[in-house]
């Protein structure tokens, strides 16, 4: 069977200037890692490379397809098994959250039922119980425009988890919530991930949590990997070259030594 994920050493140019530059990368169906890394490094980069929004050279191969050798209409139905998750979800603010959750499965729906949810939902039930697990089962039918930062991220999230793709990208999807939320969020996404053996990348700034959370540590610099392993082989000498000359990163080497206020 064929990675989710395949990156043959892609190098990736905007306007000139080296964005990413080598990157190997391997991810099977149901394995989870997270990207760190100081700002800059090319973390959101490397996602819309994966996401087959940005093409590298040679191409990033998805479910063992070059996703730029594809007619358009291939490419379109390729993206549907993508989940994405980024830091500001484009959910319409006039869109009641249970509309916009639900809006996640609109590529899998005929025209006739995608109308229909204007006014019925078939699976509310279903979308409730994703919006619980995050936290915000009582946000259901408020209009999108008015969720706070941290709640519309939820619910960008829980749209994508709603989705069941067999990928999911996020980007910094928990940089509105505070840590013991963000800590809750995480681990339903990497719950989600592992019931359903979806293949998970995240980027994270938040670096306790990723070495705390993920199996498998990406350390990103400058566009390149500087270390891809579990988090009980990152040492603090590591992390420190890493995000060096950077302003202080919330870092352990051990995820046993992450606060239990954290992920409490």
């Amino acid at each position: 069977m064929s990675s989710v994920i395949e990156a043959p050493s892609i190098r990736l140019q905007l306007n000139g200037v080296t964005i990413l530059d080598g990157i190997q990368l391997r991810v099977e169906a149901g394995e989870q890692l997270a990207i760190i890394g100081p700002s800059g490094a090319g973390k959101t980069s490397l996602l819309r490379v994966l996401a087959s929004e940005w093409r590298s050279q040679p191409p990033a191969l998805l479910f063992g397809k070059d996703p730029w050798a594809l007619s358009g209409r291939e490419r379109q139905r390729l993206r549907r098994d993508i989940g994405l998750i980024w830091q500001k979800p484009p959910l319409p603010p006039t869109q009641r959250v249970i509309t916009a959750v639900s809006a996640g499965r609109l590529a899998d729906w005929s025209l006739l039922k995608s109308l229909r949810t204007l006014w019925h939902h078939d699976d509310a039930e279903r979308i409730q119980t994703v919006l619980q697990s995050l936290g915000i089962a009582d946000k259901l039918l408020q209009r999108c425009g008015e969720l706070s930062g941290g709640q519309l991220q939820r619910a960008g999230i829980a749209r994508v988890l709603y989705q069941s793709p067999k990928l999911i990208l996020a980007d910094e999807p928990v940089s509105a919530l505070d840590p013991t939320l963000a800590c809750h969020t995480i681990d339903v996404i990497c719950s989600h991930a592992r019931q359903h053996q979806l293949a998970l990348v995240a980027s994270l700034h938040a670096v306790d949590l990723a070495l705390a959370l993920f199996p498998r540590i990406i350390g990103l610099r400058d566009g390149k990997i500087q270390f891809d392993c579990p988090p009980a082989h990152i040492s603090t000498a590591m992390l420190d070259a890493l995000y060096a000359g950077e302003h202080a990163a919330v870092a352990f080497a051990n995820p046993a030594t992450v606060p239990a206020a954290r992920c409490s």
